[in-house]
C-alpha cells in the first residue's frame, strides 16, 4: 500500500521527519463469522520519503454503519510513526517477541495464572474468561484451588516492588550523604577525627552484633572497669558480654517479669550490677562473684522503669557511692542504702508514671521525668530533698532525660546567652528531655526550654551527651540514631538509619577510662552510663574518652559501634 493511495478519508501530516497517519474507515471481507477480534499488519509504503513501515489494524466484529456481520471495520486512530527504515520496523517487531524472552516459561505461566486470579478476585469474570480462552487454560489446569493459590500473588509482587523501590531510594540518598561526608574530608579532618575523642561520632556500621536474648532489649549498661557490658530484656534475663570479643559470657536470671534497667556502681573496690523490673523489684548482683544474686529491694507498689547509682557527695552517703535511686510506675523515686537495703527516702512529686531518672556527676541532684509531661529537677544535697524545678513544654510522655555534663556548658550557654559559661563545679546547669512527640528539649536551670531539636519521626527513647561535650546523641522508635551539633545551635549533622531491625529502646556511652590516680570505683558510680567523672577541669577528662556506644532495641540485638 502507498501513502499517497491511502482513501481520501485517510489523513498523511508531515512533522519533520515524522508523519501521522489515520487511516479512518477500510471494509474488508471477513474471513470467517465465528472469527474473533484480531489484527493485521499492513505494510505502507511512503512516497514521499521513499521509505517502508508497518502500521497495525484492528479489526471490529461488525460493522457500525450496516451492522452486516460479513464485514469488518478497520479504524485506526492517529499513529506517530518514525520515518526509519522497513528494517528497523521488522526490528522493533522482533523486540516485541523478545519482550516474553526476559520471563521463563515458568514465570510467564505464574503471571498469567495470577492476572486471571485476580480478574475472578474482583469480579471481572468476562475479562478472566477471554485470557483463559487465549490461553487455552481449561478447569483441568486452572481450577478454583489454583485460582484461590493464585488471588493475592499479583497485589503481593506489586506492593513488594514498590516497597524495594522505595528501599532502593533510601539506599541511593544515603549514598549520596556518605558520597557527599567523603567528599568533604580532608586528611586533615580525618586526622582530627581519627585522633580527637571529643569529635569521634558512631559509624553507620557498627563493631559487633550481639544475639542471645528472646525478647525486646529494654536497657544496656557498661561496666567502669573491665571490657563488660550488661543488657535487660523482656524475656526475663539478664545477659553479660565481652564488647571486646564480641561473646556472650553469662546469662543472669532471677527476675520474674521484664528487666527494665540495669547499671553498674557501687562503693570503691566493689562495683555491683543492679537491675529493677516489672516485678516492682531491684536486685543487686556481685560481678566478683559469678553475678550471684546479693540483695532484692522491694518497696515500690508498681514497675521499677528506671535505676542509678549515685555519686559520691550526696548526703547521708559522703564519699562512699553506697545509694541508689529508682523510679516507678508508682509515681515515686526511692533513695536506697545498698548495704543495707532500706530505703533512706522517698520523693513524691510526679502525678503519673515516672519513667527516667538520671543523678548529677557529684551526686547532689536528680533529674527525673514522665508521663505527666513534666521533668523535675531534685536536690538532695540536704537532710530534706527539695523539687527545685519543674519543667513544662512537651505534648506527650516524656521517655528520657540527662544532665549536661560540664564538658558542654560552652556550647549551651550560647544557646542560654550566656557571655560565660556556667562554672564546672555547678553541676545542673543544663538537662534535655527527649518525649513521645518526637521532640527533644533543652533546658536551662530557670527551667527556660533553649531549644527544641525535632527530626525524629516517632518516640525519642534515649538522650546521652557527648563526653567531650560538643554533641548530644538520641535514638528513637524510627530507627534511627541522630547526632545533634550543640555548636552549631542544635543543627542535626549525621543520621544512621535503620541500626535495628525494629524500635530503639535503649543507648549508653562507654564509661571514660582513668588513669591509676583516680578513684576507678568511686568517681564512675553511678555516672558509668554518663562517661564523665567527677573532675573541675573538663578539659583534662576529655582524652580518656572511651570512643563507643552501644544500642538495644527490638529486634533483640545488642549493637556496639567503636572506633
Amino acid at each position: 500500500m502507498d501513502c499517497s493511495s491511502l482513501p481520501e478519508n485517510s489523513q498523511h501530516s508531515n512533522f519533520g521527519n515524522q508523519h501521522i497517519i489515520s487511516h479512518h474507515e477500510l471494509f474488508v471481507t471477513r474471513p470467517s463469522c465465528t472469527e474473533t477480534l484480531f489484527s493485521v499488519d499492513t505494510d505502507v509504503h511512503c512516497s514521499q520519503t521513499n521509505k517502508s513501515f508497518q502500521l497495525q489494524w484492528r479489526l471490529l466484529p461488525t460493522c457500525p454503519d450496516c451492522g452486516q456481520t460479513k464485514y469488518n471495520r478497520i479504524r485506526r486512530t492517529p499513529y506517530l510513526l518514525s520515518l526509519e527504515t522497513r528494517d528497523r520496523e521488522t526490528g522493533y517487531a522482533n523486540k516485541h517477541e523478545n519482550m516474553s524472552s526476559i520471563l521463563t516459561s515458568r514465570q510467564a505461566d505464574e503471571l498469567h495464572k495470577s492476572i486471571i486470579a485476580y480478574l475472578i478476585a474482583n469480579n471481572l469474570h468476562s475479562a478472566a474468561s477471554a485470557i483463559r480462552e487465549e490461553l487455552n487454560l481449561g478447569e483441568d489446569v486452572f481450577d478454583s484451588t489454583t485460582a484461590k493459590k493464585y488471588e493475592t500473588l499479583l497485589e503481593k509482587k506489586w506492593t513488594s516492588v514498590v516497597r524495594l523501590q522505595r528501599k532502593v531510594m533510601d539506599l541511593e540518598s544515603r549514598n549520596a550523604a556518605l558520597q557527599s561526608e567523603l567528599d568533604n574530608l580532608t586528611p586533615a579532618i580525618l586526622k582530627k577525627r581519627t585522633d580527637d575523642p571529643a569529635s569521634w561520632l558512631p559509624a553507620a556500621v557498627p563493631r559487633h552484633t550481639l544475639e542471645s536474648h528472646r525478647g525486646t532489649i529494654n536497657c544496656v549498661a557498661f561496666h567502669p572497669v573491665y571490657s563488660s557490658v550488661a543488657t535487660g530484656s523482656d524475656d526475663y534475663t539478664i545477659k553479660i558480654w565481652d564488647w571486646d570479643l564480641g561473646e556472650l559470657e553469662k546469662t543472669v536470671k532471677g527476675h520474674t517479669r521484664p528487666v527494665l534497667d540495669v547499671d553498674y556502681g557501687g562503693p570503691r573496690g566493689n562495683i555491683l550490677l543492679a537491675s529493677c523490673s516489672s516485678d516492682l523489684t531491684i536486685k543487686l548482683w556481685d560481678p566478683a562473684n559469678d553475678y550471684q544474686n546479693i540483695r532484692t529491694l522491694p518497696g515500690h507498689d508498681h514497675s521499677v522503669s528506671a535505676i542509678r547509682f549515685i555519686p559520691s557527695g550526696a548526703a547521708g552517703a559522703p564519699s562512699s557511692g553506697n545509694l541508689l535511686v529508682s523510679a516507678s510506675r508508682d509515681k515515686s523515686l526511692k533513695i536506697w542504702d545498698i548495704t543495707t537495703g532500706f530505703c533512706v527516702m522517698t520523693l513524691r512529686g510526679h502525678t503519673e508514671w515516672v519513667r527516667d531518672v538520671d543523678p548529677s556527676y557529684d551526686g547532689q541532684y536528680l533529674l527525673s521525668a514522665g508521663d505527666d509531661m513534666t521533668a523535675r529537677l531534685w536536690d538532695i544535697s540536704g537532710p530534706r530533698p527539695e523539687n527545685k524545678l519543674i519543667m513544662f513544654g512537651h505534648e506527650h510522655y516524656i521517655e528520657c532525660c540527662s544532665l549536661a555534663p560540664p564538658s558542654s556548658y560552652q556550647y549551651l550557654a550560647q544557646l542560654a546567652g550566656l557571655r560565660k559559661p556556667p562554672p564546672a563545679s555547678s553541676s545542673a546547669e543544663f538537662m534535655a528531655t527527649g518525649s513521645r512527640d518526637k521532640k527533644i528539649k533543652l533546658w536551662d536551670s530557670r527551667a527556660n526550654c533553649l531549644k527544641t531539636l525535632e527530626g525524629h519521626d516517632n518516640w525519642v527513647r534515649a538522650l546521652v551527651f557527648h563526653p567531650g561535650g560538643k554533641y548530644l546523641l538520641s535514638v528513637s522508635d524510627d530507627k534511627t540514631l541522630r547526632c545533634w551539633d550543640l555548636s552549631q545551635d542544635g543543627r542535626c549533622i549525621k543520621v544512621i538509619r535503620d541500626i535495628h531491625g525494629g524500635f530503639i529502646c535503649c543507648l549508653k556511652w562507654c564509661p571514660g577510662i582513668k588513669d591509676s590516680s583516680t578513684d576507678v570505683a568511686g568517681n564512675q558510680t553511678g555516672a558509668a552510663n554518663s562517661s564523665l567523672t567527677k573532675s573541675a577541669d573538663v578539659k583534662a577528662a576529655v582524652p580518656q574518652i572511651r570512643r563507643m556506644i552501644a544500642t538495644g532495641g527490638v529486634d533483640c540485638k545488642l549493637r556496639i559501634f567503636a572506633n
